[in-house]
């Protein structure tokens, strides 16, 4: 009889064919899901190729003044970067991050796939991935984020075709460029930018390190949101780094115990957001929505890096009594009057707290300053700085309401025989208004047309006070015409349009009209130098320079204002409540606009020289005596077109001029009498 086995060899020689019999369905499973993947699944997928023409949605980049690159306006934010550009420590921060044998291995890594195999089922979940950066970059370029067999598979064949075609410098800075940093920022340029307000070349290690660990979980490692978070995965990112060699352990110690770096939130919140807005609803406008945010477009602006007022409304909101929730607001808004470009744009306390834009969609009444284009179409008229008219009572027997109208002075005075020069220095509404009725409102209304005011105007005799709401940028530009010798431009925050490849599409070229005489534009503008000499904007007078300017208060001190303008610069303030209601007794424009205008100013004329304003060919200045005794004691230098100057001046009492024809049909001027008004 033939022996029998012992039974552990039986066992034996059955757990070897269990074995063979395993391995070869895993062989085959796994050589059918190769020829499957190769033939079958290979035919569903795009084409690797594709790498080479992709071309992430371009949109708009916007440069300021100084051609310096300052936003994107972009469905994803992305900024190309060729590798070496990107610094070598951020490129080693994120290789031994993500994928430390990157430049060893053919696509896929078995020992990363193993090592996460046995990570995650010694912690019973998901706790770490074997993907490659070549993988990550097929499912970012080719894929659905989904977790299914079919999926990986593809990512799988995809990744080994990449690194058969593609150098791995090549995939690297694809990578560097399409993995998402969170913030809405795509690539390592646009990260850069969002978290750190640099170009990615300048980070330093610290940052680098940083920004490394953000693609494996970019919101919950969100340095603005969670920045214990934040400050432990960069530990992590350094100690990879340590552990490759790349890095000294006392280095990665000491940066790991710094500052995140941030950008400040002053800077985020604050880095002309309104003004973003503004161009972007005007490229808008002139090329339509697609264009801007996937055309590729270079908007350049005149964007000027502008301060904030954020610390005068906290002064005024200290005087009131406005609840938690009833917030001052404010706006400032600069432009050059020669060129129309708008330097700076602030339409409120805090872009994030409320994105209405208070320096363009916001219409008010301006009070009295309004009042320059009265006087501006009075001078027109044939009056002067030195016209007398009487500040006494008045009442209109019908008003805007159908009741008798008694117009009346902030101060409830009234000064009997006035200049029209003290009436524009001390915003004398009594003057203005009779002023306005003997010139006529037509005039007025077409002055204000000239210089660029388009909203509706009211045609009655309270226009002189200013009660038709206006925007603050209708009002400043307007302003710029008196200090661009009476040439308004437009104004605009685009100086020109170039596409991807730099091709000129819009060229923001000013276009000057001529909305007064140069003469008569420096004598109102001489007027309003007496408003910070001697008159309600004498805070602005701290600043040394040559400044002509109006304050404004609405009736109801719901409204401040305070527009002002040296030679080469006009700004305006206004100062109120979202919803209107006062700001409180005394917040008028000299009290609560002055100041925030002021210090705005001496920031932005820091590095400007002083000068004056120029005078025009037919103007004289001469000194006129605003005292009734008409001896000289209070002599104040009035700007008169030629020919219209008083007979009698400071600088020759008693001696009378020979005087044009012209003039002697306009004799008494000075000497407390109206002339006639001319038919509108």
């Amino acid at each position: 009889m033939p022996e029998a086995k012992p039974p552990g060899r039986r066992r034996l020689r059955r757990l070897a064919l269990i074995v063979g019999l395993a391995l070869l369905v895993v062989v085959s499973t796994g050589a059918a899901a190769v020829l499957w993947a190769f033939t079958v699944l290979h035919r569903s997928l795009p084409s690797v190729t594709a790498l080479e023409t992709i071309q992430p949605l371009q949109g708009t980049q916007v440069f300021d003044e100084n051609d310096e690159s300052i936003s994107e306006y972009q469905v994803e934010r992305r900024i190309f970067m060729p590798l070496p550009s990107i610094p070598r420590a951020l490129r080693d921060a994120l290789i031994a991050t993500e994928d430390k044998r990157f430049y060893s291995h053919f696509g896929l890594d078995p020992i990363g796939i193993l090592r996460a195999l046995y990570q995650n089922y010694r912690r019973g979940r998901f706790a770490e991935g074997g993907s490659t950066i070549t993988q990550q970059l097929t499912k970012v370029l080719f894929l659905t984020p989904d977790k299914s067999l079919e999926r990986k598979l593809k990512e799988a064949v995809l990744a080994l075709e990449l690194e058969r075609r593609y150098s791995k410098d090549r995939i690297l800075e694809m990578y560097l460029n399409q993995v998402y940093f969170g913030q809405g920022a795509y690539g390592v340029e646009a990260a850069a930018r969002t978290y750190f307000g640099k170009p990615v070349s300048d980070l330093d290690l610290g940052e680098a390190a940083l920004l490394a660990g953000l693609p494996r979980a970019p919101s919950a490692y969100s340095p603005f949101d969670h920045p214990a978070a934040a400050k432990r995965r960069r530990e992590v990112v350094l100690n990879r780094m340590v552990d490759a060699g790349l890095l000294k352990p006392a280095d990665a110690k000491r940066i790991a115990a710094s500052d995140l770096g941030l950008l400040p939130p002053e800077r985020r919140r604050t880095s002309g957001q309104y003004f973003l807005d503004y161009v972007q609803q005007a490229l808008e406008a002139r090329f339509g929505a697609d264009m801007v945010f996937k055309g590729g477009l270079h908007a350049y602006t005149s964007l000027s890096p502008s301060m904030q007022l954020r610390d005068g409304l906290r002064a005024v909101e200290a005087r009131s009594s406005g609840s938690g929730t009833d917030h001052p607001e404010g706006a400032i808004l600069t432009i050059d009057p020669q060129t129309g470009y708008i330097k700076a744009m602030v339409g409120g306390f805090d872009f994030f707290r409320s994105e209405f834009n208070r320096a363009v969609a916001a219409r008010r009444q301006p009070g009295s300053a309004f009042k320059p284009f009265v006087y501006v179409a009075a001078v027109e008229a044939g009056f002067t700085p030195a016209t007398v008219i009487d500040d006494s009572p008045v009442t209109y027997p019908l008003g805007r309401n159908g009741k008798p109208w008694k117009p009346d002075n902030y101060d409830r005075k009234f000064r009997g025989p006035t200049t029209l020069q003290q009436a524009v220095e001390e915003s004398i509404n009594v003057v203005t208004v009779k002023l306005q009725e003997r010139i006529g409102v037509d005039r007025t209304i077409r002055v204000a047309r000239r210089v660029g005011i388009s909203s509706p105007l009211n045609a009655d005799l309270t226009l002189a006070l200013g009660t038709s709401d206006l925007s603050l940028l209708e009002l400043t530009s307007a302003y710029s015409a008196l200090a661009n010798q009476g040439v308004w431009v437009e104004p605009t925050a685009i100086r020109y349009v170039t596409d991807a490849q730099g091709k000129l599409l819009f060229e923001g070229v000013p276009q000057g009209t001529e909305a007064m005489a140069p003469a008569v534009a420096y004598v109102i503008t001489h007027m309003l130098e007496g408003v910070v000499e001697r008159g309600t904007g004498q805070g602005a007078n701290v600043l040394g320079r040559a400044i002509a300017a109006k304050t404004g208060t609405s009736n109801d001190y719901s409204n401040a204002w305070f527009i002002g303008f040296t030679p080469h610069v006009v700004t305006g303030v206004w100062v109120g409540y979202d919803r209107p209601r006062s700001l409180g007794r005394e917040e008028t424009g000299s009290r609560v606009a002055v100041p925030i205008w002021t210090s705005y100013m001496s920031k932005v004329l820091t590095h400007t020289a002083k000068e004056d304003f120029p005078v025009p060919d037919g103007v004289t200045v001469v000194l006129v005596d605003e005292d009734p005794s008409g001896e000289c004691l209070r002599p104040v230098p009035m700007a008169f077109l030629i020919g219209t100057e008083p007979a009698v001046t400071c600088a020759g009492l008693g001696q009378r001029r020979e005087r044009s024809p012209q003039a002697q049909a306009g004799a008494g001027l000075g000497a407390g009498t109206l002339p006639h008004p001319q038919t509108p």
